[in-house]
């Protein structure tokens, strides 16, 4: 299994592929020297502050509402167990391991900056549970994106000094073995901060592109299977319309349909036809402002995985200043953008397949795509699935970031709800790609019907990939999901790739 080198942590930004590494690779972390300093500095400032007699919020006060209330030096440190306690109240299924992973690499890379004020000790061992895998137990429910992800950040403190459970690397349930005890403020920098929906944006940028160029791949072997036309996708008529995005799915179009006798079979006079329908013709227009939604949304992530958000904050000059920047909208819109687009690219997929299924409008193909219709159903109940995976596709595109509920005794009066915008992504990307499963599934079977026209090199290499066999009607879903799975792993791709060289 690849298993990456260990990540190292500094005071600057981690890059995607960190993340990806740490959280689904289980790549172990080390500290580097410049972040090991930058925190001993800023926990001297917090030591400072400490032995002050004005108090300090987050050093010697409460938290929330209750912030105005002096706390003595000897129940301070009783003072962060019980915020973590408190805090740790989620409810609901486990979150995947590599949701939990993400965020707790997040929040190490913000403790590594030196704005946070934690001890070094305390770092390293949140360092180590990453690469010791051990992973915190952490609830769906609970996360309002404001301030931050505390819940879902408690879960984690809360394994850090060892009252709460961790699931090992075979997935055991056990607890730390050297729990740390919290000091002044540390319960507050390890649980402000927007790190369970940045790893999800991260992990769902990665995902969401290789689910549009596979969308790429699926519509032109649709324009294939339903001799659809390949002018429409022309550089110069793109141009007139310089949408980044646009282009680049129009360029991928022109490189999977090269060389295609199906599509040069209907070139001529003879084809009748003036337009081909818009989920055809239309397919870079829409896939590519998914690519621009896209790239708005990694541009986001890129600035806040450079960000050190904690509240209060040690600023470089020394001072410790309460601040929003734990506010989650930034990233809650983002995450609600790209449900968006993910939904109107998949229904445009949808839209692709039922006109495999209909002699109507499939251009002599079986109906349904059956070996023997009427004794056979072919494909029939699989658009059904897709169609019921779009409508549920179309709730999730219902944003999150708009539904502020006040908490905190009215202290926290909105919030961003950008955990949720994270959960629902989620379901949404898994989603796409079942969608993208059964459009690829369809659009091969009638690639095949075409014989013995063959198709274009890059998508014969992809129907190849596929291994899909025809005859009678067959037990359909472990097809389904073996295509799924297929289409998550980047097969398609791969396959595609291998012939017309790295698509957008």
């Amino acid at each position: 299994m690849f298993k990456p080198h260990p990540v190292s942590v500094g005071v600057g930004a981690p890059t995607f592929q960190d993340v990806i590494n740490v959280a689904r690779h289980g790549a172990p972390v080390e500290l580097s020297p410049e972040a090991l300093r930058a925190i001993a500095e800023s926990r001297a400032v917090i030591d400072e502050l400490a032995a002050d007699a004005t108090p300090h919020y987050g050093v010697s006060t409460g938290f929330g509402a209750l912030a105005t209330l002096a706390i003595p030096r000897e129940k301070r440190m009783l003072l962060q167990r019980s915020l973590i306690r408190s805090h740790a109240a989620g409810s609901g299924d486990e979150v995947e391991r590599e949701v939990v992973r993400a965020l707790m690499f997040l929040r190490l890379s913000t403790l590594a900056t030196g704005r946070t004020g934690v001890r070094v000790e305390t770092a390293t061992a949140y360092a180590r549970m990453l690469s010791d895998e051990l992973t915190p137990v952490v609830h769906e429910h609970g996360s309002l994106g404001c301030s931050g992800d505390l819940a879902p950040l408690s879960h984690c403190a809360l394994a850090l000094i060892g009252e709460g459970p961790v699931r090992d690397r075979d997935g055991e349930l056990t607890t730390v073995p050297e729990p740390v005890a919290l000091h002044e403020k540390e319960g507050l920098a390890l649980i402000n901060g927007t790190d369970g929906m940045l790893g999800m944006l991260v992990l769902a940028v990665h995902d969401l592109r290789n689910l549009l160029t596979t969308a790429d791949i699926t519509a032109a072997m649709s324009v294939e299977g339903l001799l659809g036309t390949d002018r429409v996708f022309a550089q110069d008529l793109h141009a007139l319309r310089p949408q980044h995005g646009q282009q680049h799915s129009a360029a991928n179009l022109r490189r999977l349909l090269a060389d295609s006798a199906i599509v040069a079979s209907h070139r001529g006079p003879e084809d009748t036809r003036v337009q081909d329908a818009y989920s055809l013709r239309c397919a870079p227009q829409v896939a590519g402002a998914a690519r621009d939604t896209l790239a708005h949304a990694e541009q986001v992530a890129r600035r806040e995985l450079e960000s050190a958000i904690d509240n209060p904050v040690v600023t470089p000059d020394g001072r410790i200043e309460s601040n929003g920047n734990f506010h989650g909208a930034p990233v809650a819109y983002v995450l609600d953008f790209l449900a968006i687009a993910a939904a109107d690219v998949a229904s445009m997929a949808e839209r692709r397949t039922d006109r495999f299924l209909d002699v109507a409008r499939n251009h002599g193909l079986p109906a349904f795509l059956a070996d023997d219709p009427g004794v056979d159903s072919g494909y029939m109940i699989a658009q059904y699935t897709q169609a019921a995976l779009v409508s549920e596709l179309k709730r999730l595109a219902s944003p999150a970031s708009v539904d502020s509920i006040p908490s905190s005794a009215m202290q926290e009066d909105h919030v961003s709800m950008g955990w949720s915008a994270a959960r629902k992504l989620r379901r949404a990307l898994d989603a796409l790609a079942q969608v993208l499963a059964i459009e690829l599934l369809t659009a091969a079977r009638g690639i095949q019907l075409r014989a013995p026209l063959t198709p274009a090199p890059a998508t014969a290499a992809v129907v190849a990939a596929l291994d899909l066999q025809p005859g009678p009607d067959r037990f359909l879903a472990p097809e389904i999901a073996a295509a799924t799975d297929f289409v998550k792993a980047g097969g398609p791709r791969r396959a595609a790739e291998a012939i017309t060289g790295e698509l957008a």
